[in-house]
């Protein structure tokens, strides 16, 4: 795998944008060390995902674009993907539910992807996915569970490394498993002493239990203000890698994820959704224990003005 991701940091060269570092005396000061955030709200799309599905879509045979792509996604997958298309001349189709964010919807639908609503307490995305598979012929390109997907959500550590020297942890959010799966295989290639560790909501703590018991846990549209991470289980290929690469995992209140929020908007002047600042959640809540170099990867900032409006303004 960590020879797909380097091989998927020159497929998005000078196609993905190199996101920034961003820091804080004040997080440093709160924290009891040093951190780093690699801001991947700065991304195409503004999300981690554009990583993932243009290095999936670009590896496409010329049958399979002209059939053109379907995969299903609450929002930032869906965007990257419709962007990636749109990039690379092939059709996409997203399978949203009915409650995705709105600003996510617009913006999938804007880069030209043909949205197909669904209603998550009736039906699972996936058994729709599949019944429009059978009828279209299109290729599906899923949020995480793909070793092309995994191999480009990596390149964001890559770069991290590179970015800043001797680093001792890296806080991860954990939804599908795609970013923290691909992020662990880069971290533990390149500098092997540096943890790497998963933060997930409580409410939806499904990959938590997985990696604590090894065994696959499942729960169905967890209610979690993080909607990124509203995903049933990790997936097959990343639970292995998670397994196998991964540090430990670590779960923060909803209440800590909002504070995190306002902490970013109103101390870093980031925008952030409420799955990107789950690693903030984790350190500002006292959920793991700060190494002298931390690294947390934000890992999008899509987020509607009135979710915004209402977190800041508690």
């Amino acid at each position: 795998m960590f020879d797909e991701i380097q091989a998927a940091r020159e497929r998005l060269r000078g196609v993905a944008n190199l996101t920034p570092i961003h820091t804080s005396r004040t997080l440093d000061e709160r924290a009891g060390g040093s951190v780093f955030l690699k801001c991947e709200s700065f991304q195409r799309v503004g999300a981690f995902k554009f990583r993932g599905a243009y290095n999936a879509l670009s590896q496409l045979d010329e049958r399979q674009r002209q059939e053109g792509v379907l995969t299903f996604s609450s929002g930032n997958h869906a965007q990257a993907i419709a962007l990636a298309g749109r990039l690379l001349g092939i059709e996409t189709t997203v399978v949203m539910p009915h409650n995705a964010p709105r600003v996510k919807r617009r913006a999938t639908e804007g880069y030209g992807a043909h949205v197909v609503e669904y209603d998550a307490d009736e039906s699972k995305r996936e058994d729709l996915a599949e019944r429009m598979l059978e009828e279209s012929g299109q290729t599906l390109i899923p949020p995480y569970d793909h070793p092309h997907i995994i191999a480009g959500q990596g390149t964001a550590v890559m770069e991290l490394l590179d970015q800043v020297d001797d680093l001792d942890l890296i806080l991860v959010p954990v939804g599908g498993g795609g970013l923290i799966s691909g992020s662990a295989v880069a971290c533990k290639h390149r500098r092997p002493e540096c943890r790497v560790v998963g933060i997930e909501p409580e409410l939806a703590d499904d990959a938590t239990r997985s990696f604590h018991t090894g065994k696959l846990h499942t729960i169905h549209n967890p209610p979690t203000i993080a909607d990124g991470t509203r995903t049933p289980s990790l997936g097959k290929l990343n639970f292995e890698l998670v397994r196998k690469y991964v540090d430990d995992m670590r779960t923060v209140s909803e209440e800590a994820i909002v504070d995190a929020v306002r902490f970013l908007y109103y101390r870093m002047k980031l925008v952030v959704e409420p799955s990107g600042a789950l690693g903030i959640a984790a350190i500002l809540s006292g959920a793991v224990e700060v190494a002298p170099r931390t690294a947390v990867v934000i890992s999008g900032g899509n987020i509607d003005s009135s979710t915004l409006a209402a977190l800041i303004g508690g």
